[in-house]
């Protein structure tokens, strides 16, 4: 008889930190000690503290193991499994202010207190590659329901009264959407269900985790959406950089139709829906929705104009409903769960939970799900574990290439659609990627906008060459080169770029542009006119010093150099080329007295 269940993180973090090794390391281990029937090895998907992978779970007792490494799985076995003493030095122990205490559980630890899982709500609890453990956590249920007790009607006034928006970008009210796409073209011969699991927002990864650890999810709610709006195929658009979501979401589609879950009459009902994966190439563009379809449909990945719509004229030229992962994973929990259950969390015009892939200059990196309208500061500081090696708090970037930065200002705004759109930001998808005093604002923008032009399709010429020409003010500043005319121009050019591109690449790139104009002009103004980067990043602008009465002449950085810049003779200060200094930062690193400056 199973006593014990060993849950080890199979995401592809942890993957990557050789916890498939681990499990199988652990699994032999455990044979060799007679523990087979006793103790069972569980992978899962994303326990979401991924800061502390390759994370592991022992139930029934809930010991929390992080950072596990293969070297310690005989010890594991050893003292835990058999001798019943948990190895305490790979035990998570919660640190702060008052005290250090043994977090018995995930619960326990400050990172999950304040959140509330619902589209993660499966990751890291069950085995996402066996289908009878999603069917043991109400898998399935939402979908019998709908079937056999609901009219498509009553499907989709249940998604339009939970208040559940988009969580891919905009927030387009999900039941809105769903509705338009039944009674728009009331005789169509064929409708087609889309899943957006392209997400290629730097730093995102909310799609692929739950891709990873409840793709069942995901199935269940397609096949929901096909019954409301009368279709009968879906297809899951991802990225071919994602293999273990691949994997996994197609074990799933194959165990869903073998169970008479995917097919033709599911139910008994006389409902018949299916489903198919195609690759993306990683064509940020195709994140958009009617590049999107493009793709599916086999040409190149651009963006169509609308109207019409998706809801009219989609796929295929067949109305088209599209949502993206986090979405579909709501669906099932609001029908099981009801509209009031939904509604409790959240704001008056955001309602439900938010993913977001807590990144950047962050101690605790990794998924976090909250309530709408829990604010920056709470995320950050209480989830998040603050800002690293004592540095202050300067931005945060939501929404990747298409959002902007929330500065220490409005560390205290709840976080909803409308708040993040007052103060020049957007949800997004829910990347949110943290910045400290060492980072330049205007280097931050630079990356997002170098990102967005490598992006571009090209169909549009304000897209297309709009924002190249933005790039380059934005390099001429960074390089020292820049005048105030520049700032203007820069800005005048983002804004004719959102009003006239054709899709949302181009009418969101200039955003992080503007967002950081607006709280951090100050930093363009230096770079400028003081040719001067306040943060020390941008090379151009600044220069290595040796403090004269700091330096003991020890030659450890001369020695260090690799282009021979820095020069003297041994217990005597020394000094530095800047004609020959390449500004790698080895000498500052290498130096025990802290007598190396960047100015």
């Amino acid at each position: 008889m199973v006593r014990t269940h060993v849950l080890i993180c199979g995401g592809t973090g942890c993957s990557s930190s050789k916890s498939e090794e681990i499990m199988s390391v652990m699994e032999a281990e455990i044979a060799a000690k007679g523990l087979s029937d006793e103790v069972k090895v569980v992978k899962t998907g994303c326990f979401g503290l991924c800061a502390l992978g390759p994370i592991m779970i022992v139930y029934p007792e809930g010991t929390f193991y992080h950072s596990v490494e293969v070297s310690d799985v005989a010890e594991i076995v050893e003292e835990h499994f058999l001798k019943g003493r948990p190895v305490e030095r790979k035990v998570y122990h919660e640190q702060n202010d008052a005290d250090v205490h043994h977090a018995t559980s995930l619960s326990e630890t400050s990172f999950y207190k304040k959140q509330k899982r619902v589209a993660l709500r499966n990751c890291g609890v069950i085995n996402p590659e066996i289908i009878d453990e999603y069917i043991a956590n109400d898998g399935y249920q939402a979908l019998g329901k709908v079937l056999t007790e609901m009219t498509p009607e009553q499907v989709i006034d249940t998604i339009l009264a939970s208040g559940l928006r988009g969580r891919g970008g905009a927030g387009f009210p999900t039941g809105k959407k769903w509705q338009l796409a039944r009674i728009l073209v009331p005789d169509a011969d064929q409708k087609f269900v889309c899943c957006n699991a392209d997400e290629g927002d730097p730093g995102a990864f909310m799609d692929r985790s739950i891709l990873e650890g409840d793709p069942h999810a995901v199935i269940e709610a397609m096949a929901i959406a096909g019954y409301a709006i009368g279709a009968n195929q879906g297809y899951v658009y991802v990225r071919a950089e994602y293999p273990i979501a691949i994997k996994r979401l197609q074990i799933a589609i194959d165990q869903a139709k073998e169970y008479g879950l995917l097919g033709d009459n599911i139910f008994g009902t006389g409902f018949s829906f299916d489903l198919k994966i195609r690759f993306g190439a990683g064509a940020f563009v195709c994140g958009e929705e009617t590049a999107l379809m493009t793709s599916i449909e086999g040409n190149r990945g651009e963006p169509r104009p609308r109207p019409p719509f998706p809801a009219v004229k989609g796929l295929f030229g067949k109305p088209t409903v599209l949502n993206n992962v986090e979405t579909y994973a709501n669906i099932p929990q609001i029908i099981l769960k009801g509209v009031d259950w939904f509604t409790s969390m959240g704001t008056e015009t955001s309602k439900g939970t938010k993913v977001f892939a807590l990144g950047g200059k962050i101690q605790n990196t990794g998924l976090v799900e909250v309530p709408m309208g829990t604010t920056l500061r709470e995320v950050i500081y209480d989830i998040g574990g603050g800002i690293p090696n004592g540095k202050k708090f300067k931005a945060a970037q939501t929404g990747g290439p298409s959002g902007g930065c929330i500065t220490a200002e409005n560390l205290d705004v709840p976080i909803d659609f409308e708040n993040l759109m007052a103060i020049g930001s957007m949800m997004g998808s829910g990347g949110l990627i943290v910045m400290d005093e060492d980072s330049c604002m205007v280097d931050i923008a630079r990356f997002f906008l170098e990102f967005t032009v490598d992006e571009s399709c090209g169909k549009c010429t304000p897209c297309r060459v709009g924002t190249k020409r933005m790039l380059e003010l934005l390099d001429k500043i960074i390089e020292g080169n820049g005048t105030l005319e520049d700032i203007d121009k820069l800005e005048e050019l983002a804004n004719y770029i959102k009003s006239a591109s054709l899709c949302g690449l181009g009418q969101t790139a200039p955003n992080p542009v503007l967002s950081t104009l607006r709280y951090f002009r100050d930093e363009y103004i230096a770079h400028v006119v003081d040719k001067k980067c306040p943060a020390g990043v941008c090379k151009n602008l600044m220069q290595y010093k040796i403090v004269e009465d700091k330096c003991k002449g020890c030659t450890l950085c001369a020695r260090k150099c690799p282009v021979n810049a820095i020069s003297g003779t041994v217990k005597n200060p020394h000094v530095i080329d800047p004609a020959k200094c390449i500004k790698c930062g080895v000498c500052i690193s290498s130096c025990k007295f802290g007598a190396i400056i960047k100015e």
